[in-house]
């Protein structure tokens, strides 16, 4: 039981300490999943709608406290740091984590759990399996949780704290600093446009009539007399798409304009909405715009928000960049900050900058050299 439970130690503490970084890097995505989870909850029990709606409006902070704190009881779990507390807390985090993998799967409301954040992408019924396999192992921590002989290592798991909760804070505010995103800098969007050649391996589910039970199978199955089709299911789904699936720009008159943001150096000024920039913000897009104005750099505005209402706000900010609009999705994707700046040059991102890190016409030609 000793050896089990230290071999259930480490392996716990490794998955907790690298699902947590690639999350911690990233918490804004990580908050975007968890609204999804916290809206369909709204929605299907009615009866404690705004219980969940409150959880969906502070996802941010949720989330930045989730990725920490599974880092930190990753790390605290490898260095069997105050188990007693540790496996408590280990069981509170999967217990929470499982039922969510569980309701994605079973449900099939939210079809990605964000488990690995952005760098792994896993589907419903084997992100629930994967809960249960940690499940077991945490369950077997915390059993033994009294048999294990603590470390004293205070400085370390205070130092892991201020790392986990600083390494977010930073990527809430000047976007994450390693990016597992299609839209990373020196990736091509374009490329990551195109069909991938990957022929799809189809699994289809028949229901057998004479023995009355559901069989799966790699062909379809023609005998209508002795077979009825059920369902079918792709399996190699994520390499038969492409990266980028909906990246679609258009005009305020409807007027396609996707293929032109990936001719020549374009610096998109991104604005996810208009609820929550500040004037400050304002000013320093509004200076960017303006200096790169007649220059081998072509400013354009993309927002998903109401084109009534984004046509106030430029009025009201004096914003004369012409602009465009894209899919909210996208740009939640594209943008972890509102505003963000992304430097294109024939679609190759060249940098991305959040809204505490506005650049210069100077830094923009600099990244174009």
């Amino acid at each position: 039981m000793k050896l089990i439970a230290h071999i259930s130690r480490i392996i716990v503490g490794v998955i907790f300490i690298f699902s947590g970084f690639v999350k911690v890097v990233d918490p804004v995505g990580t908050g975007i999943k968890l609204e999804e989870y916290f809206e369909v909850f709204s929605q299907d029990i009615p009866a404690l709608q705004n219980f969940f709606m409150f959880f969906a409006h502070n996802s941010l902070a949720l989330s930045l406290i989730f990725c920490a704190l599974e880092v930190i009881l990753g790390v605290a779990t490898l260095l069997s740091y105050r188990m007693k507390i540790t496996a408590w807390l280990l069981l509170a985090v999967i217990v929470f984590f499982t039922f969510l993998t569980f309701y994605s799967a079973y449900f099939n409301k939210v079809t990605d759990c964000g488990c690995f954040g952005d760098f792994l992408k896993l589907k419903p019924w084997t992100s629930f399996n994967k809960d249960i396999f940690l499940t077991v192992l945490i369950l077997i921590i915390f059993i033994y949780r009294n048999g294990f002989k603590d470390s004293n290592l205070h400085a370390v798991m205070a130092v892991v704290t201020i790392l986990s909760f600083g390494i977010g804070i930073y990527a809430i505010m000047y976007l994450p600093p390693i990016d597992f995103l299609p839209y990373a800098i020196g990736k091509s969007i374009p490329e990551q446009m195109k069909p991938t050649g990957v022929k799809p391996i189809f699994e289809y589910t028949f229901l057998d009539k004479k023995a009355n039970k559901e069989i799966k199978s790699s062909e379809f199955l023609m005998d209508t007399t002795a077979y009825k089709y059920v369902s079918s299911i792709t399996l190699n789904d994520d390499k038969v798409k492409p990266k980028i699936t909906d990246y679609f720009v258009n005009d305020s008159e409807g007027n396609v304009y996707t293929d032109s943001t990936f001719i020549g150096n374009k610096v998109l000024l991104v604005f996810k909405n208009i609820k929550d920039v500040n004037s400050n913000q304002i000013a320093e897009i509004k200076a960017l715009a303006k200096s790169v104005e007649g220059s081998i750099i072509q400013p354009l505005v993309l927002t998903s928000a109401i084109q009534s209402e984004f046509e106030q706000f430029r009025q009201t900010n004096g914003l004369t960049t012409p602009y465009f609009t894209a899919d909210a999705t996208v740009l939640k994707t594209m943008a972890r900050t509102n505003p963000c700046v992304i430097l294109l040059q024939n679609g190759v991102v060249k940098g991305k900058w959040g809204n505490h890190s506005i650049p210069d016409k100077a830094t923009l030609e600099e990244k174009l050299k």
